[in-house]
């Protein structure tokens, strides 16, 4: 059991141990994982680091306490609303991540909803099935309900379909730019003209990729209407910890005007203490991160960022086209970046992932879904540029290599039995599963998880991750 030490450490000895954790992590400077880390290179990284640390110990429950925050929160949200292409209405808050930003948009439609209809009636979200997961878990947070209506043939919202799927209780519409897991944009501007005609919400999550598309636009590349710009269009969410390369902990949700924004935010002073007003979930929330997104975007600059974007989309063409030529099927076209792939009939992704992770390439497998395959997914980052011909011969090799004969289809009756395991069973299937500290192959893990039910699936899941962090 870990004890805090009788005797402090030197500083030395601290850092030691630290750099000791980091042993079995994704060696993501190598530019050998896809996603997680977006950091172009090593040359830009002091200065987000030092501005993050000359705020890191500022507080942005205040404002008034700490205007250097409320002042570069105005800039950042500036800076992202011009980039965007937002109206001069437009108003935003700085977050800790996509999941904040669209928890705030959620709670703002949601506050709407109740002001417009009352508080007894149960608000509900309309969505693609393709939007993030964090539209549902803001709905579970918030005791909103979630209506999911299929993606159509081309992988994008079915408006048509969600048109069918609003009624009186709907409060919220949703659309993807892109989505996460085909990297496909939704025809936001139908979307915004439905939620107009019915006077309802519509979020554009903009988290993954949204940062690059007016980047591809500049470029030439076709980018459909997708921001605040669009008639319809109430809130808009874009990660700058991602493709605007600021340090994690970055995020702006961008919402059509102040009484929009409003919506979302928690004011209380009904206690002996001092008055709370709180923008986000947070109330404490170090100066670091937004001084880091402050200065990450300052020292890129436009002319920075458009280089960036170029060589991503030359790279994500090049492996595209390189996956197809090896007979690989990329489900849909790239809007930017994000990219899936499979190779029905000839390996299975799951066995695939395990051969690239051991030739060092970190990629996700993803869950078949809705009658379509199993897949593979890349997001893209620059530091897999000039890598694409080294992967490409990766998956060359992975798929002449000999079959790995797995473990094949898994028993309907085993499959039925486990979604009636107690706690106690199910603990201990898990750490029977699972691979040990050293890593190891996931793939007959992954095959069995792909025939399970979502619901029995996300159980295992959270259990699983709860035994990674048990003292």
């Amino acid at each position: 059991m870990t004890r805090i030490p009788d005797r402090g450490l030197a500083p030395a000895d601290v850092f030691e141990r630290l750099r000791g954790f980091r042993a079995a992590d994704a060696a993501w400077a190598d530019g050998r994982t896809f996603g997680h880390a977006f950091l172009d290179t090593e040359a830009r990284r002091g200065v987000s680091e030092e501005a993050c640390t000359l705020f890191l110990w500022e507080n942005g429950l205040d404002p008034t306490m700490f205007p250097s925050l409320a002042a570069l929160e105005r800039e950042v949200v500036d800076m992202v609303a011009h980039h965007l292409g937002a109206p001069d209405t437009a108003q935003g808050t700085f977050t800790s991540g996509g999941t904040e930003s669209v928890f705030l948009a959620c709670l703002a439609a949601r506050t709407r909803f109740a002001r417009q209809h009352g508080d007894s009636a149960r608000p509900r979200i309309v969505l693609p099935d393709s939007a993030h997961p964090c539209f549902h878990k803001s709905a579970s947070y918030l005791g909103m309900a979630v209506d999911v209506v299929p993606t159509g043939h081309d992988l994008r919202a079915d408006v048509d379909a969600m048109a069918a799927a609003i009624t009186p209780s709907t409060a919220m519409l949703v659309g993807s730019a892109p989505s996460y897991a085909h990297g496909v944009v939704d025809p936001i501007a139908a979307l915004g003209s439905l939620a107009a005609e019915h006077d309802v919400w519509l979020h554009v999550d903009g988290c993954i990729g949204g940062f690059l598309l007016p980047l591809w636009a500049e470029l030439g590349e076709p980018v459909p209407p997708w921001s605040l710009d669009v008639h319809g269009v109430t809130s808009v969410s874009v990660d700058l910890h991602k493709y605007a390369m600021c340090p994690k902990g970055a995020s702006v949700v961008l919402f059509r005007d102040a009484a929009h924004r409003r919506l979302a935010s928690f004011g209380f002073s009904d206690w002996p203490g001092y008055a709370l007003i709180n923008p986000t979930m947070q109330s404490s929330r170090s100066g670091g991160p937004l001084a880091a997104a402050w200065a990450t975007l300052h020292h890129h600059g436009r002319d920075g960022y458009l280089a960036i974007a170029a060589q991503l989309r030359d790279t994500t063409r090049r492996l595209a086209q390189g996956l197809r030529n090896l007979g690989m099927t990329v489900v849909a076209e790239p809007s930017t970046t994000l990219l899936a792939f499979h190779a029905e009939g000839r390996v299975d992704v799951f066995t695939l992932a395990d051969a690239l992770a051991a030739r060092g390439w970190r990629l996700y497998p993803q869950f078949s879904h809705g009658g379509r395959p199993a897949t593979l997914h890349l997001t893209v980052v620059p530091r897999n540029h000039g890598l694409e011909d080294r992967f490409l011969a990766d998956v060359r090799d992975a798929l002449d290599a000999p079959p790995d004969p797995g473990s094949g289809g898994m028993d309907p009756g085993m499959i039925a039995m486990l979604g009636d395991l107690d706690d106690a069973s199910l603990e201990a299937l898990i750490g029977a599963m699972a691979p040990g500290e050293g890593g190891g192959g996931m793939a007959d893990v992954n095959r069995l998880l792909d025939q399970l039910a979502p619901g029995v699936r996300d159980r295992i899941l959270v259990f699983y991750d709860d035994l990674l962090k048990r003292r």
